[in-house]
Parts: C-alpha cells; sequence; structure tokens
C-alpha cells in the first residue's frame, strides 16, 4: 500500500536577542501528537482553505507566481506561506501581520481570535476578512525542504521557512499539541541537544546547525533570501536497520544510494 505524502510547512521564527545575535523559537511536542514529546518547530500540514484565492489578496509583497517559482513548483507555492502564518498563529499566538494591522495591539483580541481559530469556530480566512490582514508574507523565506522517511506510516513534504518576528510579539504554545516553547540561541539548542536535554528528530537538528553559522537573524534571512529558484533540494533520509539499530543516512552520505 501506498503511503500519501502530505504538504505541509513548518516555521522557523527569528528574533533579535537582547544580548547580541538572534533566537529561535522552539516548541515541545505533546507526548500525545505525533513526533511527540520532542521539540520541533511551528507548523502543520496544509489545510485546503490555505490554497483559497481569496486569502491570495491579503498577502503583501509576493504573489502565488512568484512563491511557486521560490518553491521550485508550478503553482500553490503562496499557500505555504500562508499556512506558515495560520500554523504560528494557531500553535504559539504569533500573528506576522503587518504592524501597522490594528489587531497586532489588541492582546485580549488576539487571544480570543486565536481560541475560536483553534475551537474551529471561525476559519484563518475569516480573521483575514473581518480585521482587513496585512500578512507579512515578504518576511518569510524558504531554507530547507525534507521528505517524511519511507519508513514512516505518516508521510510529509515539509517546507521549511525562516520568518522574522518583532521582539514585541510574544509566543505562547497552545497547551494541546504543545506543551513547552521557549526563545533559545541556535548554539545553545544545540549544546541542550548534546547534553540530552532537547530531544530532536533529523530535519530539525540540521535546520539548527545550519543557523548556527550565522551571526544574526539578518544575515541568515538574507542568505536564503538571495538563493536562486530550485536551489533548496529536497532531502529524503534513508534508514536501515542493522544488529537491531536503525541507522539514518542523509544524501551525500557513503552507502545512501545503495539503501
Amino acid at each position: 500500500m501506498t503511503t500519501t505524502i502530505r504538504p505541509a510547512a513548518t516555521a522557523i521564527l527569528m528574533r533579535d536577542a537582547v544580548e547580541g545575535g538572534f533566537e529561535i523559537l522552539m516548541v515541545k511536542r505533546s507526548s500525545r501528537s505525533a513526533f511527540g514529546s520532542i521539540y520541533v518547530f511551528p507548523g502543520g500540514k496544509l489545510d485546503p482553505e490555505d490554497s483559497a484565492k481569496e486569502l491570495y489578496s491579503y498577502c503583501k509583497g509576493m504573489n502565488d507566481l512568484e512563491a511557486s517559482r521560490k518553491l521550485g513548483i508550478e503553482r500553490g507555492g503562496l499557500a505555504y506561506w500562508i499556512a506558515c502564518i495560520r500554523e504560528c498563529f494557531e500553535e504559539v499566538g504569533v500573528l506576522l501581520t503587518s504592524s501597522n494591522d490594528s489587531i497586532i495591539q489588541d492582546t485580549q483580541k488576539l487571544n480570543t481570535l486565536r481560541d475560536k481559530l483553534n475551537n474551529k469556530e471561525i476559519t484563518f480566512k475569516d480573521i483575514c476578512i473581518f480585521e482587513s490582514l496585512n500578512l507579512r508574507v515578504n518576511n518569510i523565506v524558504p531554507c530547507a525542504h525534507w521528505i517524511t522517511p519511507t519508513i514512516e506510516p505518516k508521510r510529509f513534504d515539509t517546507r521549511f521557512f525562516l520568518a522574522k518576528v518583532d521582539s514585541e510579539q510574544l509566543a505562547s504554545h497552545d497547551g494541546f499539541e504543545l506543551t513547552e516553547s521557549l526563545w533559545i540561541k541556535p548554539k545553545d539548542a544545540l549544546k541542550k541537544l548534546e547534553k540530552g536535554k532537547m530531544n530532536m528528530i533529523i530535519p530539525t537538528i540540521e535546520n539548527i546547525k545550519a543557523l548556527a553559522e550565522f551571526s544574526s537573524s539578518k544575515d541568515a534571512f538574507d542568505h536564503f533570501d538571495l538563493l536562486k529558484d530550485k536551489e533548496i533540494p529536497p532531502i529524503l533520509p534513508k534508514f536501515i536497520k542493522k544488529d537491531g539499530e536503525w541507522i539514518g543516512f542523509l544524501p551525500g552520505d557513503e552507502g545512501y544510494e545503495d539503501v
């Protein structure tokens, strides 16, 4: 039986750190959810509504043609940006919209709309329409592309994005799918991983390693923003079981093509 591979979007939120450098937002999945009890970035599978043409008009600074070209697909690319913004609002309460939108200043209203959205009383499209939002798609740039290994029962074709966040915007996990959230510098996250204090899966680790090479969020964002079309190849990890243990391979590793 062939496993359906679902399109998904993951957002790596970045903000400038007070003492210099930058931090990324990481969240801990509930033990009841997929990838339970590990640290990841906000995100999830694309919803049908993310592709609604009505939503495209609320995306400022990019159209579907440009978004699709950046991802190397024919059409529907802008839906990934919309999914990033929706998931960030649902999961951590960060709404990536223009600072001129009045809703950003009204924390109580934001929380109310987020609760209604998560309770399925309204849709994200409703919020965009009612609040006349200006979604900050130009502050979001693709940075990685990972495909779930064939050994997993649920598989996703996931685009990773960097998103710049104003330091004033606070993030809070939803308490259901996510049980913890924290802002942390990439190098500090890697140290916690090494000490066994933060469990992560390969795509998360590799994205953090890449970000740890940059001294500022601007440098990181600009690097990926300047990449040419199709310069972010898909990465499909492969695994084999040897002596009762799973051994993973990434493209370029010796033996990858033999798995």
